[in-house]
């Protein structure tokens, strides 16, 4: 497996979750890593990034402010703190790495599985 996203799950508005992206040396080392989601009938959207160089992130203007993108080098690993949870943001959350990625989901290399977010009001 490449990439493989978990941590999802049913939380009530205003909680937190914490979704992992784990990687494969292959798909992390000099990768950008992103977050991306997918309401039912919508399109997959961006959500966050982290860069490989310096480790420079990326924001969508929704959830800006309330979630957080890291990694940790030596594990091969992305986390996305989401705090203040919002109805919706009640998706199917997937990680992607590129090279040369940033915001645009068409320039990632590899994706992982999924995992849902469940937002209830």
């Amino acid at each position: 497996v490449q990439l493989q996203a978990s941590g999802g799950g049913l939380v009530q508005a205003g909680g937190s979750l914490r979704l992992t992206c784990a990687a494969s040396q292959r798909t992390y080392t000099n990768y950008n890593i992103g977050w991306f989601r997918q309401a039912p009938a919508k399109e997959r959207e961006f959500v966050a990034v982290i860069g490989w160089n310096h480790g420079s992130t990326y924001y969508a203007e929704p959830v800006k402010g309330r979630f957080t993108i890291s990694r940790d080098n030596a594990k091969n690993t992305v986390y996305l703190q989401m705090d203040s949870l919002k109805p919706e943001d009640t998706a199917v959350y997937y990680c992607a790495s590129g090279r040369a990625a940033w915001r645009g989901k068409y320039d990632y290399d590899y994706w992982g599985q999924g995992t849902l977010v469940t937002v209830s009001s």
